[in-house]
């Protein structure tokens, strides 16, 4: 008798249930909904450096991280396009004092470049696997960043308004022309055609401290087995915060890589 009277104490009409159901859903909410990774992974770098940012998205941030907003480097960008607008370099330039070279193929930012960025030597070409070479460029006049040797690519964006015929040169060559023995950072971002700017770069001679590279889907395997084969590897630290590029550093000792995490 004494279990059945226990049991009639702890039993619950269905409306019972379903309302200590909805108060889980309710108290279990913020829990479920969770914040997408990348947005998670980017909040310390917007509290530190944010909120604002020139570049498309936080690479800004990024780069100003890992050199500790240091001031006086070098930089090569390949794939600039507008010297400010969505620019990985404006603000090393500008705010910390960096030069460096600007490399696009679309000659209607040189005079842009001039009078903004001083600092700059803005270089006319198209980066691929052989220098004196001609490149077709398919363009939207509307949307020049998303100009590419590739039309499918471009036309994902909107119908190319025009085609350019571009010089090519590979990065061993450009970087031995200017001049430069060993950039801190390097962007690459020339809309899938990263792999053939890679095939004509000694990234063993020059050895670059950084270098920003988009990876989409297509090229991201090839980006990844270049870096593993000359001794570079990923930078963890913005990998999950950064969902286009890969972040690249020389592969460190033991020792070296544990001081890193210290700073």
């Amino acid at each position: 008798m004494k279990s059945l009277a226990r049991l009639a104490l702890v039993r619950l009409d269905l409306w019972e249930v379903a309302l200590i159901f909805a108060l889980l859903v309710a108290v279990m909410h913020p829990f479920r909904a969770k914040v997408p990774t990348s947005e998670r992974e980017l909040a310390p770098f917007r509290e530190r450096y944010g909120p604002h940012h020139q570049s498309e998205d936080g690479e800004e941030w990024f780069i100003r991280d890992f050199f500790g907003d240091r001031r006086g480097g070098v930089f090569v960008d390949v794939g600039a396009n507008h010297p400010k607008h969505y620019s990985k370099t404006w603000y090393l330039e500008t705010q910390l004092g960096w030069s460096g070279v600007a490399v696009e193929p679309l000659k209607e930012f040189e005079v842009a470049f001039k009078v903004e960025r001083p600092h700059t030597r803005f270089r006319a070409f198209f980066v691929s696997d052989t220098s004196d070479a001609a490149a077709k460029l398919y363009v939207i006049s509307g949307n020049t960043l998303v100009s590419s040797s590739e039309p499918g690519f471009t036309n994902a964006f909107g119908k190319a308004d025009r085609a350019e015929t571009v010089p090519t040169i590979t990065l061993n060559d450009l970087l031995t022309r200017e001049g430069i023995d060993s950039p801190d950072f390097m962007n690459i971002d020339i809309e899938l055609h990263e792999p053939a700017a890679l095939r004509g770069f000694d990234l063993g001679r020059f050895k670059p401290a950084l270098v920003c590279i988009e990876a989409l889907e297509l090229t991201r395997q090839y980006i990844l087995d270049y870096f593993a084969r000359n001794g570079y590897v990923l930078v963890g630290k913005y990998l999950r915060a950064d969902q286009e590029n890969l972040y690249f550093m020389p592969l460190m000792s033991g020792t070296a890589a544990e001081a890193a995490t210290m700073k």
